[in-house]
């Protein structure tokens, strides 16, 4: 009996795993900061069906190792199609490796591990790399110069070349500018807003309902008359 040889790993299926089995954020304020920028950014991009944002999202990209891989708090991808994925496979993406990377710092995170991060991002094409520690309030960013990515001296005032988005560090917390001026909004702010849009539009609406039935009623008061009038016996139309 011939014992079959083991399948290699080229000639199985190889599985890229959805999860690395990591937490998505390690406490409430990263993961409060992960959502604000991967909404708005969405937000911003909402009608551009080629550009692809995506949060906490497994990135592999080497086809052949599943070993290879980062997870981004944010990325964002140009030249792909919007739609949900497992993870980003990037050789089934057209080879477009994500331009611009967000990482929100929380304590538990290392040096080492945060090198190690720069070095994914810098060999496999990130073109702006944004690291903000909430705790520190310290926003630091990378941007490239072929071949590398290199350190922006002034993140304060900083727009995207990619995003179009401004950053402003203030002495309590940063801030981040859409290109239309607005400032990024978290989902309590946009329901409040969208709650008082909607407060304005239903208080101008009875307004209008009730201008319109003042003004039917004034229009019937006045035909009343004019019928009054000429059952009295005054023609209306020979004063004119």
């Amino acid at each position: 009996m011939v014992t079959p040889l083991p399948l290699s790993q080229t000639d199985a299926e190889i599985v890229y795993p959805d999860s690395d089995g990591q937490p998505m954020a390690d406490n409430t304020i990263q993961f409060r900061w992960m959502t604000v920028i991967q909404y708005n950014l969405a937000w911003l991009f909402a009608d551009n069906s080629e550009v692809f944002v995506a949060g906490d999202l497994l990135w592999y990209p080497v086809e052949g190792n599943n070993k290879l891989r980062q997870a981004p708090d944010v990325m964002v991808v140009f030249g792909v199609a919007k739609g949900d994925r497992g993870s980003y496979q990037q050789w089934k993406e057209n080879n477009v490796s994500p331009q611009v990377v967000f990482e929100i710092l929380s304590p538990g995170n290392t040096v080492k591990e945060m090198n190690r991060k720069l070095l994914f991002y810098d060999r496999y094409g990130v073109e702006e790399y944004y690291l903000y520690d909430p705790q520190k309030n310290s926003l630091t960013g990378w941007l490239r110069s072929e071949p590398w990515l290199e350190i922006i001296d002034e993140m304060n005032g900083w727009v995207s070349p990619r995003l179009g988005i401004k950053f402003e560090v203030t002495e309590e917390t940063l801030i981040l500018y859409r290109p239309d001026g607005q400032a990024f909004t978290n989902y309590i702010e946009v329901q409040q807003q969208l709650e008082d849009a909607e407060s304005r539009a239903t208080v101008a609406e009875e307004q209008l309902l009730q201008e319109r039935q003042a003004k039917e009623i004034a229009e019937e008061r006045a035909k009343r008359l004019e019928q009054l009038l000429r059952e009295a016996g005054i023609d209306l139309d020979d004063n004119e």
